[in-house]
């Protein structure tokens, strides 16, 4: 099936200048988009539709004045750089890239074409643009979190399980802000009564131990940071977490749609109907190099009841009352 999906996204990548001459009339623009999740996963599909929808509300209709091409890459770098260097030589009006893996592979491919990036952290630190106001080059888009954030899991954690001890924070220490955010839980872990140990995302083998020895040490939590590894390693982290009855905060609502507990962050669907207004302007003119970089603007809180009986966890009120999404 992937084979299948795969071979067709290519065929319409090379149809591309074919189908454009054809449309000549009625001006058809081309849209490329690498996106960071497989293509049957749920939350990347609801992803691509609401770019999609965020297009059409500005006039923009798939298949009729525009035609969007996606590439899937579910968490893959060789795909993340295979696909980045398709879409660069087919030249599209304007590419988008989704998630830190797909920013930079597209940078590496090219550094002419209009590409807007959705949830990517320290672009800056990252040296993709040069500042958020003025970002210079041929990116701009949108971030995916700001390091305030990762004090929030704590209060969350400590909100869910009033005697939790230590929390293990898995993070990708590769990427500098997966140490950023790690920094920043430390900051504030100690005002919540809380120890923290860093848990590396490196592979299946380390996380399965680092959990379990957590879990072994008693009145322990999870926090997942955000970071391109998390979605990798997601079937495995909320598995060891159901085994180990351990609670745990993660940074997507993709987790606990998918069995995760318990999720606050920004709402990483929205970023994509914002994205395509950023596109709409780079298709009407303007340039990336003079859009701000935007910070997220609305974070969902999103509950898995379920998973919480089945850890043997009662939520308290006061929090399912804020939540925006409560699964059952």
């Amino acid at each position: 099936m992937q084979r299948r999906k795969f071979i067709a996204l290519a065929v319409g990548a090379a149809a591309w200048p074919v189908v454009s001459r054809a449309q000549q009339g009625r001006r058809l623009r081309r849209i490329g988009a690498i996106m960071n999740l497989a293509a049957e996963d749920p939350v990347s599909i609801a992803r691509a539709k609401a770019f999609t929808q965020g297009l059409q509300v500005l006039g923009w209709i798939d298949g009729q004045n525009v035609q969007v091409e996606y590439r899937w890459a579910a968490g893959k770098p060789d795909l993340f750089q295979r696909y980045a260097a398709e879409l660069a030589t087919a030249a599209p009006d304007v590419i988008l890239a989704a998630g830190g893996a797909a920013l930079p592979a597209v940078l590496q491919a090219t550094r002419t074409i209009p590409t807007v990036f959705v949830h990517v952290a320290d672009p800056v630190g990252n040296g993709h643009v040069a500042s958020l106001a003025r970002p210079g080059g041929n990116a701009t888009g949108f971030l995916s979190f700001e390091y305030s954030l990762a004090g929030k899991w704590v209060e969350l954690l400590k909100e869910v399980v009033p005697n939790v001890a230590r929390a293990g924070v898995l993070r990708d220490a590769a990427v500098a802000f997966g140490i950023g955010q790690f920094a920043a839980i430390q900051s504030v872990a100690p005002s919540f009564g809380v120890d923290v140990r860093a848990i590396n995302l490196r592979d299946a083998g380390e996380i399965e131990r680092d959990i379990a020895s957590l879990a072994q040490a008693g009145s322990a939590g999870l926090i997942l940071t955000l970071s391109p590894s998390g979605p990798v390693h997601r079937e495995l982290i909320i598995s060891l977490a159901a085994r180990h009855k351990l609670p745990a905060i993660y940074g997507e609502r993709l987790f606990p749609a998918t069995g995760g507990l318990l999720s606050y962050g920004p709402d990483f669907a929205d970023q994509y109907r914002r994205a395509a207004s950023y596109v709409d302007r780079i298709l009407k003119g303007e340039k990336p190099s003079d859009l701000a970089v935007q910070a997220p603007t609305k974070y969902e809180l999103a509950i898995n009841l379920k998973t919480a009986k089945a850890i043997g966890l009662a939520m308290p009120s006061t929090l399912l009352a804020r939540a925006d999404d409560v699964i059952e």
